[in-house]
């Protein structure tokens, strides 16, 4: 069988909101083809088949959407981590 993943994840480095980084990875068979970081602004492909989606994902409406994760998912839950 085949196992594909997808991961989503908000690192903070500090209490101000600007050491904020998502990163959204996309997994098959358990290597990282795909990545968006939100600190290089654009996704990143690792294998052959993830350089051919990221070129296309970063003039679509998919970098859109990834650019806005920053503040709509990271930003707005770190009041939750920061109290944790």
């Amino acid at each position: 069988g085949y196992f594909h993943q997808r991961v989503t994840q908000c690192r903070y480095s500090s209490k101000d909101l600007q050491g904020i980084e998502f990163i959204d990875s996309y997994v098959f068979n358990q290597a990282e083809y795909i990545r968006f970081n939100s600190t290089v602004g654009k996704f990143v492909g690792y294998t052959e088949h993830g350089v051919k989606n990221a070129e296309a994902w970063n003039k679509g409406p998919e970098l859109a959407g990834e650019l806005g994760e920053l503040e709509r998912y990271c930003k707005f839950n770190a009041p939750i981590y920061y109290s944790a």
